[in-house]
């Protein structure tokens, strides 16, 4: 399959209209106190361009932004904070993240997935972006924990724990990598998968985009 880049979430008219009236507000401000002998009319024109200049060039900063790129070997992810790649034969799962709520499954608006192994996903990943996931996505593992039955006093001993991490491989991850891998661990258990992507960053609904990465991955097994 060709080479395919997927665009961050375009940012929507309500996101516009704040930018639009936070930089109008602000910039008719700075006029009628710096400039006084500027008509009203003048001001709220003058202030109106701003406005409407700073929309523009935010949407198209988000424009030009790829959030994923889908090879026929591999998946990577882009962000501010860095990235990760792993290879399609690296991935053994994707699917929606759920939790086990009273006794029936409540999905979550996460993509979860699941890797065959750590290693070289752990090794690369930027530390940023490592520790950007353990803080985003805690808040899914405080549900699960505590809509399971172990003792909620257990949750602070697994959203901290940063003792060295050991892969079966032999590689010792130690900081924030070892504590990426722990928690990788921990939502095995309680979620069934290593880490999650949230669906606000994407630019299609969730189950078109796991249809996509499924189709990758499939396409990938029969290179």
């Amino acid at each position: 399959m060709e080479t395919y880049h997927v665009k961050s979430a375009p940012i929507t008219p309500y996101v516009m209209l704040f930018v639009f009236c936070f930089t109008a507000s602000i910039s008719g401000c700075f006029f009628s106190f710096f400039i006084p002998s500027l008509t009203l009319t003048t001001t709220l024109i003058t202030a109106s361009i701003v406005g409407i200049i700073a929309v523009i060039v935010i949407r198209l900063i988000c424009d030009s932004k790829y959030l994923f790129t889908l090879t026929f070997m591999h998946c990577q992810y882009h962000s501010r904070y860095g990235g990760w790649s792993t290879p399609w034969y690296n991935i053994s799962q994707l699917g929606k993240a759920e939790i086990n709520h009273h006794g029936w499954q409540q999905p979550l608006p996460w993509i979860g997935i699941k890797l065959n192994n750590y290693d070289d996903f752990i090794q690369n990943i930027s530390p940023r972006l490592a520790a950007r996931m353990i803080i985003e996505q805690r808040i899914l593992l405080v549900m699960a924990i505590k809509n399971s039955n172990v003792e909620n006093h257990t949750i602070e001993d697994v959203l901290f724990d940063d003792e060295p991490y050991q892969t079966p491989n032999g590689n010792i991850f130690k900081g924030l990598r070892a504590m990426l891998a722990h928690r990788m661990e921990y939502n095995r258990k309680f979620l069934g998968f290593d880490f999650f992507i949230s669906e606000d960053t994407l630019d299609r609904p969730i189950n078109d985009f796991i249809g996509l990465l499924r189709r990758y991955k499939a396409a990938a097994i029969h290179q």
